[in-house]
Order: structure tokens, then sequence, then C-alpha cells
């Protein structure tokens, strides 16, 4: 059973930032920092970052326009691609993020905040109160624990092949497993520690998937393992707890598997597969609960043509026979192509995608017109992202 922690945890979101200033105050006066560990994070600059007092800084601007073959409606889904996040507007430009990032490694004290606006914020903190804040969070990493890290607050969640910012995925849209399958967030703590030279393990105590405040229900429990070789890195997650349930008994346990191939420099390959279960809360007078589940797999290849010209192409399958993830029994399936183009003469920093994308369903799910359903949906996305950072 969850652990109870008897802490208002109503109070705690609205001191962090606070707390966040000082620690990182402090650990200015320390010893230099050194490469994070932190899970889903960029690879470190190669030049010099910008700074403000304590802080590096950088940032991006991302934006799109999306032709949607369906041309749903405003009235019929408030003008959307079905099943799509973080660019789910069509037929329309719309500013996906504005990101601003102030970061301080832990050495031994240290801090994050990813600050952002746009169609990607209203989609990522639908229910909690700290809103435009991504990631806030204090580490701390100890000098003499042989690379253990702690950090506290809210962070982007372990699980996923892909990430939150556009620019540090092979394709524009996110995948279906991303946007249904896994947690974008979570709140409480979270440990990294180097249990050898190829493989890095942890433990995170968080208040449930997406949410800050806890509801009563308890704690949920997430067991992170990243084990990365010079050809390919696999990255196995569990995580299971009430899930903002008041109820000890309804359960969601989600298992996230990636597997990364890099057989040369220009080629990557990755295999993404999640499971999820959850268990309701027990049905009154029957001592049974209702189980239900969903699980996806997704296959995405990269070349990297020349130094500014790329290819990424994505499949997935995924099964929601309940339709507890996408509020229809189906099972959906989806395949990306992108092309790639970095403007590398244009200062700080401008990466352009075009991306054919096609969803079908053995549902008719997706709006079409004003009132309209069908069993697919096609788009073509033409994306661009500023990068506000020193340029290279």
């Amino acid at each position: 059973m969850p652990v109870r922690i008897p802490v208002n945890w109503r109070l705690f979101p609205h001191v962090m930032a606070t707390a966040i200033i000082a620690v990182a105050a402090t650990a200015s006066a320390q010893a230099p920092s050194t490469p994070s560990t932190e899970p889903n994070s960029p690879a470190p600059p190669t030049t010099r970052p910008w700074r403000v007092g304590p802080f590096d800084i950088d940032g991006y601007v991302d934006g799109y326009y999306t032709d949607n073959a369906n041309h749903p409606a405003a009235s019929a889904n408030g003008q959307t691609n079905d099943f799509y996040n973080f660019n789910d507007k069509a037929d329309r430009p719309t500013l996906n993020a504005a990101k601003l990032t102030l970061h301080h490694e832990p050495a031994p004290l240290g801090a994050r905040v990813d600050l952002f606006y746009g169609r990607t914020n209203a989609l990522f903190n639908t229910r909690t109160d700290v809103n435009y804040v991504e990631q806030a969070f204090a580490s701390l990493k100890p000098a003499r624990t042989k690379g253990l890290e702690v950090d506290l607050g809210k962070f982007v969640t372990s699980a996923g092949a892909e990430v939150v910012e556009t620019k540090d995925n092979w394709n524009y849209s996110r995948s279906l497993l991303f946007s249904w399958a896994i947690p974008y967030y979570h709140f409480g703590l979270r440990s990294s520690f180097p249990a050898s030279k190829a493989e890095t393990v942890g433990v995170q105590l968080v208040n449930g998937w997406n949410r800050c405040m806890a509801r009563g229900g308890g704690l949920t429990t997430g067991l992170t393992s990243a084990f990365t070789k010079t050809r390919y890195a696999w990255d196995l997650n569990f995580y299971t707890g009430p899930d903002n349930s008041a109820s000890q008994d309804s359960y969601r346990n989600l298992i996230d598997s990636t597997l990364l191939l890099t057989p040369n420099a220009k080629i990557n390959a990755y295999i993404n597969y999640d499971y999820s279960q959850t268990r309701d809360a027990i049905v009154a007078g029957t001592g049974d609960a209702l189980l239900k589940h969903w699980q996806g797999v997704a296959f995405a290849a990269h070349e990297q043509l020349t130094a500014i010209e790329a290819l990424a192409a994505r499949f997935e399958f995924f099964n929601d026979p309940n339709g507890l993830a996408t509020c229809t029994p189906q099972q959906l399936k989806e395949f990306t192509g992108t092309y790639e183009f970095k403007w590398r003469k244009w200062p700080p920093g401008l990466l352009s995608r075009l991306e054919c994308r096609r969803d079908w369903s053995s549902a008719a799910s997706f709006h079409i017109g004003t009132s309209g359903l069908v069993n697919s949906q096609s788009t073509l996305t033409a994306g661009f992202v500023v990068i506000l950072a020193p340029w290279r």
C-alpha cells in the first residue's frame, strides 16, 4: 500500500520558485559544475552558454501550420487534429511554445526552471495550478556519494522515447505513445545513481501522473534504469501508484521500455513499448475491481543526410480496448515522415521541418467538416523553431 505523508502539499508548489532561487544562489559559490544525469535532458552545449547570475540560460520559439485533409470545424472538435499533442491545431498558424530555461548544475547544489507559453503549456498543464512551468526543481549531488543526485520539485517523466521540446525529437509531431500512453510530468522526489559504468538507476516518489497536488490516495513509486553502450542504449521505467485517486484500491501501473540503436554517427533507430494497467476502486457490495489497460509500440528511424539535412520516419500501433486513454475503444495506427533543414547561416539558429502524417483507427473517431466522423486523418505540417542560444 502507498505510504501516506502527513504534509500539506498544497503549500509546497507556491514556495518552490523561492526555494530554487535560493539554492541556486548558494550553488554559485560551489565547485565547477559537472554533466547532469537528469533523465530526458538535452545533451550539454558545446559552446559557452549565456548566463544570468548563477544560471545558464537558453530558450526557443516554436511555431507551425498544419493542413488537415479532413478540415475539422471549430464547432466539431475545436478545429484540432484528433489525437495530436502538442501541435493539435488544424488549418491555422499556431504558436506551439516559447520557452526559457534557467539551469545551474548541482555541485553539490543546483536548480532548474523551465518556463513556457503557448499551446504546449495549455495541454501540458491541464490539471495543475502551477501554470507556465514545465519543470522547477532543486538538486543535490553530494561530492562523496559517487554520483548520486536527488531532485525535489516538478520534473518531466522518465518514461517515453520523446520529450516535450520539438527540437530534441526526430519528428515534429509527438507520437501516440507520448500523447496517450505515458504521463508528462510528476511532482515529488527523484533520485539517480550510477550503478556501473554502463547503467544508471533511480527511484522516484511522486504525486501520481500530471498533478502537483496529491488527492489522498497515496504516493506513486517510480523505478528507472538507463543502460548505455557504444551502439545501443536501453531505458526501462516502471511506475505504480493510485494515480491521483482518493482510493488506495485504484492503482495504475506503467511499464515503459525504449531500445535506442546507434549503428553509426548518421543513422539511429528506436523501439518504444508501453503497457499500462489500471484497476478501478472496488465496486460497492461486490468486492470486485474493474481492470482496464492499454498498450502500444513505436518504431522510428533517423538519418542525418548532411550537416544541415535529415530524414525521419515513425510507425506506431496503440491499442486502447477500454477507451481509457483516448475515450474511444479502438486500435490506433500512425505513420509519419519528416524532412529537416537547419539554417546554419541564420543566427541564432533556425530549425525547419516538413512532415506528412497519416493516422487511422478501427473506429470512426476522426472529425471531418462540421459534424462527421471517419476512420482516418491525413495532415501536412510545416514547423519552425528559432533556437535562442549561443550560435555555433
